[in-house]
């Protein structure tokens, strides 16, 4: 919300699209959304101007995110967190490690959820792995 205050501020100081993109380090489309949307939205916002609480409501509401398509995830946060962390413990025996079916039997034995396939187990799995650095820092001196 603060970028894209800027963006609308800089806007209204008269900078162009492309400035503020190149300034605040976004894409240039984005700007002109953002410009226009405020535009879009001045009627509301002139027949807020005497009150002060309901001018905050209109800019917050302005400069927010609109819902977007698609649907609703099938599994909830909690849930998810549940898998990964059964994940993390050590399987029964007579196993070693677990396989996606495995987690999949398990996930649905323990009620954590009614169905799930070995195909979403591993997505799940693999959106909570964390990401390599860009740079290997390690390897890099600062003497060289």
């Amino acid at each position: 919300m603060v970028q894209r205050s800027q963006m609308v501020l800089r806007a209204a100081d008269g900078e162009t699209n492309k400035h503020i993109a190149s300034t605040l380090g976004v894409n240039e489309d984005g700007v002109g959304q953002w410009r226009r949307r405020w535009l879009d939205a001045h009627d509301r916002l002139a027949a807020a101007t005497d009150q002060p609480k309901r001018l905050r409501a209109v800019i917050e509401a302005v400069l927010a995110d609109r819902p977007r398509s698609g649907a609703p995830g099938d599994f909830t946060p909690e849930q998810i967190c549940q898998i990964i962390a059964l994940a993390c413990e050590t399987p029964p025996p007579p196993l070693t490690h677990w396989t996606r079916k495995d987690l999949v039997r398990e996930t649905i034995q323990r009620g954590i959820a009614p169905t799930i396939s070995a195909t979403t187990i591993g997505r799940i799995l693999k959106s909570g792995r964390p990401q390599a650095a860009s740079d290997p820092l390690l390897a890099q001196s600062q003497d060289s």
